[in-house]
């Protein structure tokens, strides 16, 4: 059985970003979602720790350990979900060109990914495709050296941000999931351009944008994998980022929990500490009990995926762990909500922050629907 107990240099880390999250990061949280602006701070910080860099080869200064990454999200989550974010936009895109690059192409983009001097985005969703990445319209016709690009994309993440965004489009229309490839965009290419911020719910510190394509022409070296092969290798990128999806929920519930038992703590009514009566402490307890269950989940898929699992092996652990994280992230910020009473809601008080930000954790990144249905397929062969 795979052991997901931290050793030594993960509870060091575990440490070291806590108290970074506390004493730097907190006192910025409600500002960076309050203004939406994007947190240049934030992301300087993070790189002058070296962060970037956590999931990856030892060659890119990592420790090649998706749990680590896990830890450290959860630590960065339970303060500021943009600040944790800002690792994750990096790390999907680093992990497709790690899975399916070539040499050259992992030499010209994966050091400066790991160190923080070059940004990236991963782009697939389309105003008609989200969950149905075999459904995606934006076409790839091949031409002399290389391809153009047709279409329009929505919701790229950290797209008006990056030096180069990784797209997917089609390079056989009449096909589904073998008709998909994927590319690398450098920004500034002719026929590429990025649209105004979209205006979220949650998530609001870093920008997602549409992305319009026309007559965008992109190298063949710039093609990332082989030809019709682009369905599969975002896939697995997604696959072995849902357990760090999972640690930001995780880490989101733990937060709006501290928030909830401080408050509980602090207030008094009925002539009492509001901690003191038992309705308060059993919703505390539940909620403490479904976090600790959400962690242990997200764990254990980020330990398979570091022992080397992987394909259609790890899509049905990873989609548990970050559907149920997420899952549990939404209920718990409602019911710290429910705590908190009509202070709950106020825009002053941080915790109806964590209530949005958890409900953008139950759609990005593959719905929990789709996470449902990776999972009852798998339950439906196996069992």
């Amino acid at each position: 059985m795979t052991s997901f107990r931290l050793d030594e240099s993960q509870r060091l880390l575990q440490d070291t970003v806590r108290r970074f999250a506390r004493e730097k990061v907190a006192p910025r949280a409600q500002a960076i979602d309050e203004t939406a602006e994007y947190p240049q701070d934030m992301f300087d910080a993070l790189k002058e720790l070296g962060l970037f860099s956590i999931p990856f080869p030892e060659q890119y200064g990592g420790a090649n350990s998706v749990l680590s990454a896990c830890v450290a999200v959860e630590e960065l989550g339970r303060i500021c979900y943009n600040t944790a974010y800002l690792l994750i936009v990096q790390w999907v895109p680093f992990g497709a060109i790690l899975a399916g690059g070539t040499e050259e192409q992992k030499q010209r983009f994966l050091p400066g990914l790991a160190d923080g001097t070059l940004r990236s985005a991963i782009s697939v969703t389309e105003p008609g495709a989200g969950s149905d990445v075999a459904g995606i319209t934006t076409r790839a016709e091949k031409v002399a050296g290389g391809y153009k690009l047709n279409g329009s994309k929505f919701f790229a993440t950290n797209s008006s941000i990056a030096d180069f965004v990784i797209v997917a489009a089609k390079t056989d229309p009449t096909l589904r999931h073998s008709g998909v490839s994927v590319f690398i965009l450098e920004k500034g290419i002719e026929g590429f351009e990025i649209g105004p911020s979209e205006r979220k719910l949650g998530s609001r510190g870093v920008p997602s944008s549409p992305i319009y394509l026309s007559d965008c022409f992109v190298p063949e070296a710039n093609r990332l994998g082989p030809e019709g092969e682009g369905f599969a290798l975002v896939m697995e990128a997604f696959n072995k980022s849902r357990a760090i999806i999972g640690a930001r929920g995780v880490g989101l519930a733990q937060g709006a929990l501290d928030l909830a038992t401080d408050y509980a703590r602090e207030r008094e009514a009925f002539g009492q500490g509001v901690a003191s009566f038992q309705g308060v402490q059993w919703m505390l307890a539940d909620m403490a009990t479904k976090i600790e269950a959400a962690r242990l989940l997200v764990y254990k898929a980020a330990a398979e995926a570091d022992a080397g699992v992987k394909g259609k092996e790890l899509a049905p652990i990873a989609a548990m762990a970050k559907l149920f994280a997420t899952d549990i992230a939404m209920e718990v910020a409602t019911d710290a909500v429910q705590l908190f009473g009509c202070s709950g809601i106020s825009k002053d008080n941080r915790i109806e922050q964590y209530f949005r930000d958890a409900k953008v954790l139950q759609i990005i990144e593959g719905t929990n629907q789709i996470q449902r249905n990776i999972i009852g397929k798998h339950v439906v062969k196996t069992y």
